[in-house]
């Protein structure tokens, strides 16, 4: 029997979003997508928070109303019992550790240097923040380099929840002032995880942010 069809409430040109409707394409899973301005108050709402409190995106509604929130959390609910989660507690872990990994040493850097280079005006203040996220973000795919020196994948010895998580804002980690042709396994493993099957890719930005990312490169 097929599972039960979900809605995601999403951005798409969110990473932490994006993570969510990859697996789903890839686990060939029914779902129905609710599109979610984050970034114009659109998680700020009174209907939006009865039902996440936090007010983020990615979140994900279950026929019966229930929810789940948390990108990654999504990510290791989603693929319980497939391949995309290893089933050895061990391999587990490992792949967990990576999920930790994205959300507290990657995720704080490099996504969010890329927010302040596309979403905010090119006068804004928190462009001063840049400095420190780029340094900061590159010490995170430092480490993501090192590890592919002798592995092929972050979830263990196979494609999965890890790689879906650390590829959501590594991909396009150049919107953010990463260089990434400084790091040719990443570059290597992101071919790879472009040729799983299913893959679907991240949509574009809006015209304004594509904009403001090219000011940003100049």
């Amino acid at each position: 029997m097929s599972p039960d069809p979900v809605t995601v409430h999403g951005m798409s040109s969110s990473g932490n979003c994006h993570k969510v409707r990859l697996l789903l394409e890839q686990l060939g899973r029914p779902y129905a997508w609710v599109e979610v301005d984050s970034a114009h108050g659109d998680t700020r709402t009174p209907a939006y928070l009865a039902k996440n409190p936090n007010g983020k995106v990615p979140m994900l509604e279950r026929a019966d109303g229930s929810i789940l929130v948390e990108s990654n959390a999504i990510l290791c609910w989603l693929a319980e019992g497939s391949p995309y989660l290893p089933a050895d507690a061990w391999q587990r872990a490992q792949a967990l550790s990576w999920l930790f990994f994205e959300q507290y040493s990657h995720e704080p850097y490099v996504a969010v240097a890329r927010f302040i280079r596309g979403w905010t005006p090119l006068d804004s203040p928190r462009r001063a923040e840049l400095p420190r996220l780029q340094e900061r973000g590159e010490q995170a795919l430092a480490v993501m380099e090192k590890h592919l020196e002798h592995a092929a994948w972050f979830t263990g010895p196979a494609y999965g929840v890890a790689d879906i998580a650390l590829f959501a804002y590594t991909h396009c980690a150049e919107d953010g002032g990463f260089d990434l042709s400084a790091c040719p396994r990443i570059t290597d493993w992101l071919v790879r995880v472009r040729a799983t099957p299913g893959f679907v890719p991240m949509p574009g930005v809006s015209d304004e942010v594509a904009a403001r990312l090219a000011a940003s490169r100049s």
